[in-house]
């Protein structure tokens, strides 16, 4: 069995930081969120996979490398514009040839692995096999309908009026089947070839297709609020470890990281916590649920449940929560200037000013 890893989209909702990153190496628990995946490929037994990359490929690149530092050989297959699920499928045709293969997205985050699953596929051979999950608004996501044996009957791609709750998730299975589906596919609504749509014209032709209903921890890595729930999640995985420097005057409760090269001075920190390679901390407090990048500077000031990029620097602010802070940026406080807020803030930015 190979894997197609789909790396190809632009996170609009993750902008401004996916204006000069991409989204599936933006971190969890200062890991992008790609190489959770590819360790889940790798620890299933599948060695093969295509990587669908766009106009961020050179940066995904650069970071995967050939996948010899997860176990597997990677196959960079380029997509000229992101034209929907099937369409990645079909670009890999070639690459895929006559076998079985798990596709992937690289921005999703499942707890448990693959492994499961991929024996499930392996046991059974039926022609797709999906997972899905209950979601509170299915309106967001591909929509399954089961019926009263748990057989799939149908799939919708974000439907207005859904017919079920159950969300199809990032992960899939297919025989050389799909690729029949996929080639007798027209453009949606969206402009896109929809991988449900293909999944439905295998079960029209009667095709075995499988459903597996998860109550684990899934989540779609699309925005701020998913990043930080996922990060939160990882983090509490943590065992405690203190490579890097930690003074006399500095409490650490709980499970906190402080990685070598790093430096914590006369702070609080509650865990779970990790600080990366080179970053200083200094008079300050960094809370439950933080992920500070490598080489950052936290200097008199406060945060809590976020994740900040590499070489940030915030100094002299109280108090920050909830927060994804990108690359290379510098907090500090406003000037005192009666009632006014000075900023400066790249497209697609969200604010909260408490005034």
């Amino acid at each position: 069995m190979k894997a197609l890893v789909l790396a190809g989209g632009s996170g609009t909702r993750l902008r401004p930081i996916t204006h000069t990153s991409a989204k599936q190496l933006v971190p969890v628990a200062n890991k992008p969120v790609l190489f959770y995946g590819l360790e889940a490929i790798a620890a299933a037994g599948i060695r093969e996979v295509g990587m669908v990359v766009g106009d961020t490929h050179k940066e995904i690149e650069a970071a995967v490398g050939d996948g010899s530092a997860f176990g597997l050989e990677v196959t960079y297959l380029r997509q000229q514009a992101p034209l929907g699920l099937a369409h990645a499928v079909l670009i890999a045709r070639d690459y895929l040839g006559e076998e079985d293969f798990v596709m992937y997205l690289g921005d999703n985050f499942i707890v448990g692995g693959i492994e499961p699953l991929v024996r499930r596929f392996a046991g059974e051979r039926p022609d797709a096999q999906i997972m899905l999950t209950r979601v509170p608004d299915p309106r967001q996501f591909g929509v399954a309908q089961l019926d009263a044996d748990g057989r799939v009957v149908g799939l919708e791609e974000k439907p207005d009026d859904p017919k079920s709750d159950l969300a199809l998730v990032g992960v899939y299975l297919f025989s050389p089947a799909v690729h029949e589906a996929v080639a007798a596919l027209k453009p949606s609504w969206r402009g896109e070839l929809e991988i449900t749509e293909a999944i439905q014209w295998l079960i029209d032709a009667g095709r075995p297709v499988a459903s597996t209903v998860i109550s684990g921890y899934w989540k779609d890595t699309g925005n701020v609020a998913d990043m930080l729930e996922v990060n939160r999640l990882v983090l509490e995985e943590l065992d405690r470890r203190l490579d890097g420097e930690v003074d006399d005057d500095s409490e650490l409760i709980g499970r906190v990281v402080v990685e070598a090269g790093a430096r914590v001075t006369r702070s609080r920190v509650v865990g779970p916590v990790i600080i990366g390679a080179g970053a200083v901390v200094r008079d300050s407090y960094v809370g439950p649920f933080t992920s500070v990048a490598e080489n950052c500077r936290l200097v008199d000031s406060e945060i809590e449940y976020s994740i900040v990029l590499r070489r940030a620097s915030i100094q002299g602010v109280r108090r920050i929560e909830a927060s994804l802070i990108g690359h290379d940026v510098e907090v500090t406080p406003a000037p005192n200037t009666p009632r006014a807020h000075r900023l400066v803030l790249g497209d697609h930015s969200k604010v909260q000013i408490s005034s």
